[in-house]
Parts: C-alpha cells; structure tokens; sequence
C-alpha cells in the first residue's frame, strides 16, 4: 500500500510537473500586448494585434493570435472585421456566437463614440469631425446604406437616420420621403451621405441626379441640402467638393 502511495504521488507530481512546462506560450504574450497598448496606444498596433486585444475577454483560454490574423486576412482590416455581418464573421473557424456578437458591441461602441464628437456641434465648421463619424458609421459596411443627417436651423445634429439599406451597389432613395421626414422634424438642412461597398467613394452618374432630384424637392421648402458624401474604404467624396450640386 505504501508502495501505491507513493507512486500515486509521483504520477501527481509528475502530472502537476508537466502542467506547469505547458503553461500556455499566450499568457505571456497577453501581457506583453496589454504592456505595449498601455505604452504607445491603439495606434501603434498592426490591426491584427488590435483584434487580439478585443478578442482576449471573448476567448480567455486560448491563443487568438492565428484567429485574430484569419479574421483581418479573410475581411481586410481591423474596421472591416468589426463591421462585417454576423453570420460572415462565423464563418471563420474559431469565431463563436458569442464571439460575433462582442465584435458587433466594440463596433456599436465606435459608432457612439463618433457620433457623440459631432453631438451639440455646428456641422459646417466640424466636417472633420463628420468625415470620421460618417467613416466609422458606414465605410466598411457590406451593403449600401443611405443617411441622412438632419440639421436644425443653427446647423447642428437633429437626429441621424438610414433611411434605406440596398444591395452591393444600389439603394432606393425617394425624393419625397426624404422632404417628408425633414418636414416632421422641421429641420432647415440635410446632409445627405451613402457608401459605396466597393471601396471606391467616386459618385456615379445616379448619384449625382438623385441628389439634384432630392434639392428640387427640398428648394421650394426652404430646406437646404449642404452636401451628399459618398463613403468607401479608400476615403470619401464630396459632390459639393466637386462642384457637382
């Protein structure tokens, strides 16, 4: 029996013994990522490192550093993996339920941060401050998505709608629906915006005519159209920039 003991022991040790030589390589790691965010910023991270940072609360017991680059590999970037459908995103071996959905909060959490830097601010003197909200908000989205913002007569933020979601490459817009919703809301200008899932924010020749339908509508109401800003992945376009309204 003694003799049972013993062995028994042993085997523990040895068992607690080679538990301890396969602590896991990413704990370290975690660490050193979280040391090095702390020290330079979000900025200073390859957007895969960035991913691993978010996906470490959702996936604690693992390395999510091969996940982390499968994801920015099969979307393209940091932005894009937040801002890609669920169901895509579960596509991706590793990538849970429950993952997708905490990658769908830090993306609603940009939005809300974004949107709160334009909150309260006169819209014509903050277009940078819009640019990025309107990147954040709907640059990287897999389906066209039409906008609009709604401004009071002192040009600040009323309220921001989608008033329409399409495919790949068209949504319907009507001239009239929009001059409807300003008139409830008794805004006195709009600023229109959209994306183009392409990636390239160059207005097309159906652009440019609904925007000059919508300021036809809009014209014999007093309602002002500032701008229609297209968004891609490789920047935004502005038809009033272009003199194109």
């Amino acid at each position: 029996m003694p003799d049972e003991v013993g062995a028994g022991l042993f085997a523990d040790s040895a068992e607690a013994a080679s538990l301890a030589k396969e602590e896991p390589h990413y704990h370290g790691h975690r660490d050193r990522l979280r040391e090095k965010f702390a020290a330079a910023g979000g900025d200073a991270l390859p957007d895969y490192e960035l991913l691993e940072l978010v996906l470490f609360r959702a996936i604690p017991r693992r390395d999510v550093k091969p996940l982390a680059k499968a994801l920015v590999a099969r979307f393209g970037s940091f932005a894009e993996v937040l801002s890609a459908e669920p169901a895509r995103l579960m596509e991706v071996p590793g990538v849970s339920a429950g993952v997708a959905s905490d990658l769908k909060v830090i993306e609603a959490a940009g939005r809300r941060l974004a949107r709160g830097a334009i909150r309260e601010r006169e819209m014509l003197s903050s277009w940078g401050a819009l640019h990025e909200y309107l990147r954040a908000t709907m640059a990287f989205a897999p389906r066209e998505e039409f906008r609009i913002l709604f401004l009071d007569k002192r040009n600040h933020l009323i309220v921001d709608e989608v008033q329409g979601r399409g495919t790949i490459d068209h949504t319907p817009v009507y001239p009239r629906e929009v001059a409807r919703r300003a008139l409830e809301l008794s805004a006195t200008a709009i600023i229109l915006a959209h994306n183009h899932p392409s990636g390239d924010p160059t207005p097309s020749a159906a652009d440019v005519a609904m925007t000059r339908e919508v300021i036809a509508v809009l014209t014999p109401l007093k309602i002002v159209v500032h701008d229609h800003v297209i968004l891609g992945r490789n920047g935004h376009a502005s038809l009033k920039g272009l003199k194109l309204i």
